[in-house]
């Protein structure tokens, strides 16, 4: 784990869940080669880890509580950021602790401007459930071209983020949190051809989303060091065993990739 308590207002942070990504999928199109950037960010590959969660709406509730998708296997696993609370198991000497409700506010204290770029319907800014979750936020950001149902959704989300990045005065703390739409159904316009949607056009959106997100990655490494996260908030059946879709429990949505990196600013 990254220790996040010693980065904490020295570095910039960003998070980017890749939503509805499966675990199975990420690893097989890093494998293949299909997620260059992904692989350079994170050379270790895809970790293994559960979410806690299985539709958007509840796995972003608790990772703006600090509680990040947990490794997939037995033990205690201190966290990044830990909100204060009494009888904590899981924060330790390398975690943030923040004395606030949520993430944002917290890093907000600690002088960090917060940015939200939105993508699926829980971000979209057009009814009191979607301002929820971006009303954490000092600056959020949604519009049409931004939601999966527009194909270029990534790189309309990585131009606007790019623009944002830019606005921010150079000796500001930043958190930007990137809610990547594209890999949610419906994906099949990525696979030309494609009637329906299925595993390969979920690959497909997925191998789309790697080509726009270094562009994110950069704009942020130009103005300080960077604690890099990137995973899914869940994943989603198309097919398994029956099952269709999220909001349900099965291995192919409980079961999600996560990346984190500390990278190094890039020289002028």
């Amino acid at each position: 784990m990254l220790d996040v308590r010693a980065a904490l207002g020295t570095h910039d942070i960003l998070l980017i869940t890749l939503d509805t990504l499966r675990f199975d999928v990420a690893v097989r199109a890093m494998a293949e080669g299909a997620t260059p950037n992904l692989a350079s960010f994170f050379p270790g590959g895809w970790e293994e880890r559960h979410t806690p969660g299985s539709f958007t709406l509840a796995a972003h509730a608790a990772f703006f509580a600090g509680f990040f998708p947990t490794p997939a296997r037995p033990g205690r696993h201190e966290r990044p950021f830990a909100l204060r609370f009494e009888g904590s198991e899981t924060t330790g000497a390398r975690t943030a602790v923040l004395d606030a409700a949520d993430l944002p506010a917290g890093l907000a204290a600690r002088g960090y401007h917060t940015i939200c770029i939105g993508g699926v319907g829980f971000f979209n800014l057009q009814n009191p459930l979607g301002r929820a979750l971006p009303s954490l936020f000092a600056e959020r950001h949604w519009r049409p071209d931004l939601v999966v149902t527009d194909p270029p959704s990534t790189e309309n989300q990585a131009a606007l983020a790019v623009e944002r990045i830019a606005a921010c005065p150079p000796g500001q703390r930043l958190f930007l949190f990137v809610n990547v739409s594209a890999l949610h159904q419906p994906n099949r316009f990525y696979v030309p051809g494609a009637e329906a949607d299925s595993i390969e056009t979920h690959a497909a959106a997925l191998a789309y989303a790697d080509r726009h997100l270094p562009a994110i990655v950069t704009a942020m490494r130009r103005r300080a060091p960077l604690l890099l996260f990137v995973f899914s908030d869940h994943g989603t059946a198309y097919g398994d065993d029956g099952w269709h879709g999220h909001r349900l429990a099965h291995p192919s949505v409980w079961t999600v990739p996560y990346g984190e990196a500390v990278l190094p600013q890039l020289s002028p």
